[in-house]
């Protein structure tokens, strides 16, 4: 017998990695099985597809009726409304675009929360990158409620903010960083959901917290994108190519993830945004609307934060030209009339 397990056990080591992860979902505890998943946009979308392929039994729900055909298409349960997803699920991921769209998810009409009713969930995770504020309003509505099933010592259900970073890419591959605040013991709990999505879960402390390392994450994402795009176009006034900067920036200490991972100079580097004329990726209205949050943020606790301040302005005004739907690097093209690299 011994020998058997040994041997399944090799082979199993042997199979290509997507593959192991799927076979391992005999090992998915029977309070995580059934999970809704409410927001199928371009992370959201990918993110459900990598708990399917785990081997969850999921269910969808989404206000796009052609995302929600192709996944009825691969015979996977679509609902109607969040209420409807929540009636079935043990948990819910949410991963929608603002506070105002978690709010009514939430607490609208027909919404998780089923108007203060008991909720058959035991366990809500958001994934969108709203406002701390907001996150601690939908914990506490949450932490209000009553559960219709009682799970272990659980009578009332709990809320984890789990914004994640890595983009398209890393929600294809399953690769995301995942920035985890809320109740220790339900993170532990989550964890193994985590890792169909992510490879890397950092938790950081009570409610809120997790929203506020990612607005604080895409801030500091921004206002370098910014700076690489700046001096990217200094040095091409001044004769340098953007090619020979990458270089010199990414063996130096200008090295950062906007030139060396996601460099915005068309010509440069294959497989990122700016190679294929700034479509896909992370949008500018989305930058833009993190921006607002990190500058209320940091207004309602008096920091003074003049970089927030010109990043929000910058952003605003690239979308305001047009330029909202281009992933928020165009802004070396958009912004600082930047030359493509020939």
């Amino acid at each position: 017998m011994a020998i058997c397990r040994a041997r399944s056990l090799l082979t199993l080591a042997k199979l290509p990695h997507s593959i192991r992860r799927i076979s391992s979902s005999s090992t998915i505890s029977s309070h995580m099985e059934k999970v809704g998943f409410i927001g199928l946009g371009n992370m959201g979308s990918r993110m459900a597809n990598n708990l399917i392929k785990a081997g969850y039994n999921v269910a969808v729900h989404d206000i796009n009726l052609s995302v929600i055909k192709m996944f009825s298409d691969k015979g996977i349960s679509v609902k109607g409304s969040p209420m409807e997803v929540a009636e079935i699920s043990d948990v819910v991921i949410t991963m929608l675009p603002s506070p105002s769209h978690v709010l009514n998810v939430y607490t609208g009409p027909n919404g998780l929360l089923n108007s203060g009713n008991p909720v058959k969930p035991w366990l809500f995770i958001d994934s969108s990158t709203i406002d701390p504020q907001t996150t601690r309003k939908i914990s506490s509505a949450i932490s209000n409620c009553t559960l219709i099933d009682k799970k272990d010592h659980r009578v009332t259900p709990v809320m984890l903010d789990a914004p994640v970073s890595g983009g398209v890419p890393a929600a294809e591959a399953g690769t995301l960083t995942f920035m985890v605040g809320g109740p220790e013991e339900a993170y532990k709990a989550a964890k193994h959901l985590f890792s169909y999505m992510g490879k890397n879960t950092i938790y950081c402390g009570s409610s809120g917290t997790g929203s506020a390392a990612k607005i604080c994450n895409n801030l500091a994402m921004a206002v370098s994108m910014l700076g690489v795009s700046e001096a990217f176009v200094l040095g091409q006034s001044l004769g340098i190519t953007a090619t020979t900067l990458t270089k010199i920036f990414n063996s130096s200490s200008a090295r950062c993830w906007s030139s060396d991972t996601y460099n915005p100079v068309p010509g440069v580097m294959d497989g990122v945004p700016s190679s294929r004329n700034y479509d896909g990726g992370f949008a500018s209205t989305l930058m833009a609307k993190d921006l607002n949050l990190a500058s209320a943020s940091a207004k309602e606790i008096g920091l003074n934060s003049p970089l927030t301040s010109e990043a929000k302005d910058i952003f605003t005004k690239l979308c305001d030209e047009g330029h909202g739907k281009k992933d928020f690097s165009c802004v070396f093209r958009e912004f600082y009339s930047g030359k493509d690299e020939l």
